[in-house]
């Protein structure tokens, strides 16, 4: 879609002239020597150049943002650096003034943002060559949309404020379509933003809009039902609060009341989250008492009306909200509560101070009007700071996108530490969100917490153990328990809720699989040079896509984890490797290439009656367990005949024979054991059970109790109440790994052994 160059209509004339005195007065004392004089010429400049252009809507740029400037201002209490970013922001994107030469006329504060602005623009153009227009922001684009974002608050700030004044002005566009993708954007991204910075008024106005947008008759509907009951909803509010009024009065305070009407987009979902017609939702408004109070009486003055309040009305404290002492992170303080009001219907009340009221209205940007009171933005700095890590560790931009949906949750937790102090979460975060927010090295070790609700500290009890998938509530006092032996796994990143917790899991996995590819490539060298094979670097690539691999992480990953064979790679490679050796006269490919069977022939006639007897002394032929199976004295077993001439031992039922018969049948040697079991072999048990106290401790000491049973190691793992551990044992033959099991399948507690 094109955009088409514009000049001043006279009524647009009319309105930017009203719309500059207008900013001009209210900017007036911020503004330095000489701001206002550079602002008008290159703005006029840009204008008279035919640089600046109208957008898709046919919308002035100039006017918007004057518009736009003053939102900010009278809304979010924004001032010198983000009025004039605003106002130069037609002006750079017209390419007669870049952020560098604005950072050098009005400071770098003002370049900064600009530059933010001008790469959000720099992505919407890059789709469909339209600022209005993000249906393409779906993918890599949303998440360098979102870190621009989060580059300066203030950038944000502007883009919500740019936003609600465009919702605003496009109610009469013919441009159907464009209007419908503005509109959802700002539903899914906007909006939430808002509610997050603690905007709640724009949040509502920008999802009533996008209802009025995207569903006109279920907006309509309701706007019609509000107004037909607005008579009688504010007769009720008279009757409710003359009363308190007349209390509050009395005790010397002082303050003021309003009613506030449930928005429509809120009434909206409710309806359909309760799947009710108009007239079932019943809290259509809440009650807002505001005091005016010095900053130190701030607490007192409002639990003082608390207290009047829930004197003459009965409460429901389950519907209690306390964010006076504990405040959310946008900075949001506010008593809620819900009492019993006339004619038995339940009315919220809002009990709050004028600061506290001014910045729920303008959200983390009032702060900046109390320097020194309540002025820490730490929490939101903190969250600006964890959505940035998460962004920048995203694989993709979709799940930049579903992460960063989850951090502008609102609803909060709070838990407390061992020494008390006092940590926030989002709704549905775990012990291990808790774990990685205190340090990554506890994230990677935590195995479980101890958990002591605040019930349970006054009563002296010492709290009980939970998984690390324990979701915090409100509250608990946590105590992380970690052990040396645990290791982040894939599926920890389904577990947490977080963004700061799955960007450090993400990066603990790429550590630790990188560790261990280095490890397995070292013993595939050391194999290789073991059996005196050349390593080729470009042979071992091909090797890796011939059994069916794109990534090397994935094959050194398989290695590691003993899903595939060494012995399958080293043969697959010397397959590869005799193919590019062969002459020239002969015109068969590499893959078409087989094993001289006469090698396996000669190595078949040195094992009396073609059956490998293991144990003897057998001149001339090297066999070795296979590590795919591990089979042990008294297991039924098979030779497998490798390219070198060595032989491979397999079980009779291991997981790899199926595929070994079918494609090297003629490998294939008949084995058995010979005499008693006298070496140490290894196995690995599988042992399910409930997660219960000293069950591990149970299964240990019945090996330890055995002398002739070494446990080399044991992997233990928590999941809803299971466990599942891996126990790696030293012993000698199958009869005493039957007594084994069957002990162990003893174990109070214990469901399920089996070997691996």
């Amino acid at each position: 879609m094109m955009t088409q160059q514009f000049d001043f209509t006279n009524e647009e004339k009319e309105q930017a002239l009203q719309l500059y005195s207008e900013l001009r007065e209210k900017t007036a004392p911020w503004l330095l020597n000489g701001d206002e004089e550079r602002l008008r010429h290159h703005v006029m400049e840009a204008i008279s150049h035919g640089q600046v252009v109208r957008d898709v809507f046919g919308l002035n740029p100039v006017v918007r943002s004057l518009q736009t400037a003053l939102l900010a201002v009278d809304e979010m209490g924004l001032r010198r650096d983000a009025v004039l970013a605003i106002m130069l922001h037609p002006v750079v994107e017209g390419g007669l003034l870049t952020t560098e030469e604005a950072s050098a006329g009005y400071g770098p504060s003002v370049g900064l943002i600009l530059h933010g602005l001008h790469r959000i623009k720099e992505l919407y153009a890059k789709d469909k060559a339209e600022p209005t227009n993000l249906s393409g922001t779906q993918g890599e684009n949303f998440r360098n949309l979102l870190i621009s974002l989060a580059e300066d608050m203030r950038v944000i700030l502007i883009m919500i404020a740019s936003r609600v004044n465009l919702m605003r002005l496009i109610r009469d566009t013919d441009k159907l379509e464009a209007r419908r993708e503005v509109s959802e954007e700002a539903a899914y991204l906007y909006a939430p933003l808002a509610h997050k910075l603690g905007l709640y008024k724009l949040k509502s106005e920008l999802e009533d809009l996008s209802l009025k947008y995207l569903e006109t008759e279920a907006y309509y509907h309701i706007k019609e039902k509000l107004n037909a009951t607005k008579a009688a909803r504010d007769a009720y509010i008279e009757r409710f609060i003359t009363p308190i009024n007349e209390k509050l009065k009395a005790t010397g305070m002082k303050f003021h009341m309003k009613g506030r009407t449930k928005s429509i987009h809120s009434i909206w979902q409710k309806m359909k989250k309760q799947k009710c017609p108009f007239e079932g939702v019943y809290d259509l408004f809440a009650i807002r008492i505001i005091i005016d109070c010095p900053v130190e009486e701030e607490k007192l003055q409002c639990w003082k009306t608390f207290a009047i309040i829930t004197d003459m009305y009965t409460s429901n404290p389950k519907r209690m909200r306390d964010w006076l002492s504990v405040p959310k992170s946008n900075g949001y303080e506010s008593l809620h509560i819900t009492v019993l009001g006339p004619e038995q219907k339940w009315v919220e009340v809002q009990i709050r101070t004028e600061r506290m009221d001014e910045v729920a209205e303008r959200g983390v940007a009032a702060h900046w009007r109390y320097k020194g009171v309540k002025a820490d933005t730490g929490g939101m700095d903190e969250w600006l700071r964890g959505i940035r890590q998460m962004l920048e560790n995203a694989d993709d931009g979709l799940q930049a996108m579903d992460q960063f949906r989850v951090e502008l949750q609102d609803e909060e937790v709070y838990v407390f530490t061992p020494r008390g102090d006092l940590m926030k979460f989002p709704q549905g975060a775990t012990v291990l969100d808790m774990a990685y927010h205190i340090h990554s090295k506890v994230g990677s070790a935590c195995t479980g917490a101890r958990i002591r609700s605040a019930e349970g500290r006054s009563q002296g009890d010492n709290g009980r153990i939970v998984t690390f998938r324990y979701e915090l509530r409100s509250g608990d006092q946590v105590e992380i328990l970690t052990s040396s032996t645990q290791r982040p796994k894939q599926e920890w990143l389904s577990i947490v809720k977080t963004s700061r917790a799955k960007a450090k899991i993400r990066l603990a996995l790429k550590e630790t699989q990188q560790k261990e590819a280095l490890l397995v490539k070292e013993m595939l060298e050391r194999k290789f040079r073991n059996r005196k094979i050349d390593l080729e670097e470009s042979v071992m690539m091909r090797t890796m896509k011939k059994l069916g691999y794109k990534e090397a992480s994935d094959f050194y990953r398989d290695l590691a984890a003993d899903t595939l064979d060494v012995a399958t790679v080293i043969d697959k490679y010397i397959e590869i490797q005799q193919g590019d050796k062969t002459p020239v006269a002969d015109t068969r490919s590499a893959e078409e290439f087989v094993l001289d069977t006469s090698q396996i022939s000669n190595l078949k006639s040195q094992i009396s009656q073609d059956v490998l007897v293991i144990g003897k002394d057998l001149k001339g032929i090297d066999y070795q367990l296979a590590h795919c199976c591990n089979p042990i004295y008294g297991d039924n077993v098979f030779g497998f005949v490798t390219v070198n001439g060595g032989i491979k031992i397999h079980r009779s039922d291991c997981p790899n024979a199926p595929e070994l018969r079918r494609r090297f049948g003629y490998r294939i040697v008949k084995a058995k054991w010979s005499g008693k079991g006298e070496s140490q072999y290894q196995i690995t048990l599988r042992v399910i059970g409930n997660d219960d106290l000293g069950i591990v401790n149970n299964l240990t000491s019945i090996i330890s109790k055995d002398e002739k049973l070494l446990l080399r190691s044991i992997n233990i793992d928590s999941h809803d109440g299971l466990f599942r551990g891996n126990l790696v044992v030293m012993m000698s033959d199958t009869a005493r790994l039957e007594t084994l099991i069957k002990k162990l399948r003893t174990v109070k507690g214990v469901k399920q052994v089996e070997r691996v």
